[in-house]
């Protein structure tokens, strides 16, 4: 299993939908499986889950610092 893929699959799901960040927020772990379809291992999950909330971190910052730099 591709690791990476399956981070990149949830974060646009999360990303592009508010209902399902929601879900995120409240329940990362059966949201995640709920989206790739299968029943995971524990510390293969929580991998998936720790890299799509660093990623959504990530793409959050990233804006933020953009929105600054528009300032000046």
């Amino acid at each position: 299993m591709d690791i990476k893929a399956k981070i990149d699959e949830v974060v646009k799901k999360v990303q592009g939908d508010p209902a399902i960040a929601k879900n995120f927020e409240k329940e990362p772990v059966k949201t995640v499986e709920g989206i790739i379809g299968v029943d995971l291992p524990d510390d293969v999950v929580n991998n998936v889950v720790d890299g799509v909330k660093a990623k959504i971190s990530a793409d959050k910052a990233g804006g933020i610092i953009d929105k600054v730099k528009g300032l000046f």
